[in-house]
């Protein structure tokens, strides 16, 4: 196969939801894609917060969502309730980019989302775009990671508005992680690739011999840091924007040796 990539072996570690669109992008480019998902999603140890959020949204006048995960627990948390997956018509939905903004669009039938951030799709980008609004006095939403970095990053903090904060899921590594990845490195791998701190956190806790890491490109400035923090060798750092975006950064490396 021809293309910029081509000859490449590229570890994506994602879940298997969410690299599809990467691996597509990386093997249209000549690259033979390797997948080992690095995080697993699981529902709180105690749901009961978030469920009686759910059994509330009409009390709130928005919802933010930060992640692609966070909509996918809210959605199964509504699947729990009896409410089904029907937003309060008046509920306002933001979200921090693309990627969750169109898992709002598949998990909740007519919903639509109302503010995202222009460039910066991160907890910060959010709580900026919420500045150029008028939200004093209203409630929001925020359905989390029980990991999540920096929470109070992405309520907006000085306009007033009053935000619960709820523990939506948990990220966890999966158990055949270790087996999987060593398996890979063997192989050969020219790059990891990581879109977040949780999946950073995982590959060193299943691959503790930093001599077999490959070199590695990150989605976001977040986890560009969290990455050089462990000692990867990052060649790569894309917008959190998405797939297109990182396997483009790719395309303009030299191939590690």
């Amino acid at each position: 196969m021809t293309g910029r990539l081509a000859g490449w072996r590229v570890l994506v570690t994602r879940q298997p939801e969410q690299a599809r669109g990467l691996a597509d992008a990386l093997t249209a480019e000549g690259a033979l894609v390797l997948e080992v998902p690095l995080i697993a999603t699981a529902p709180p140890e105690d749901a009961s917060a978030l469920d009686a959020a759910v059994a509330r949204l009409d009390a709130y006048d928005w919802i933010a969502f930060t992640s692609a995960n966070a909509v996918r627990a809210l959605a199964a948390a509504s699947d729990r309730s009896a409410r089904g997956r029907v937003l309060p018509q008046a509920l306002r939905i933001a979200a921090v980019g693309p990627s969750t903004a169109e898992a709002v669009a598949h998990e909740f039938a007519d919903a639509a989302v109302a503010l995202q951030p222009e460039r910066d799709f991160r907890a910060e980008g959010l709580a900026e775009a919420f500045r150029g609004i008028a939200i004093r006095g209203r409630r929001i939403l925020l359905p989390s990671s029980a990991r999540a970095r920096d929470t109070p990053a992405a309520a907006p903090p000085a306009e007033g508005a009053v935000v619960t904060v709820v523990t939506a899921y948990r990220t966890v590594t999966p158990a055949d992680a270790g087996p999987r990845i060593r398996e890979a490195l063997d192989g050969g791998i020219d790059l990891v690739t990581f879109a977040s701190p949780s999946a950073v956190e995982g590959f060193a806790e299943a691959c503790p011999d930093r001599a077999a890491w490959p070199a590695a490109a990150v989605i976001g400035p977040v986890t560009e840091v969290a990455a050089r923090d462990r000692g990867f060798d990052v060649r790569a750092v894309a917008d959190a924007a998405g797939a297109r975006g990182l396997a483009e950064a790719l395309c303009r490396l030299t191939r590690p040796r």
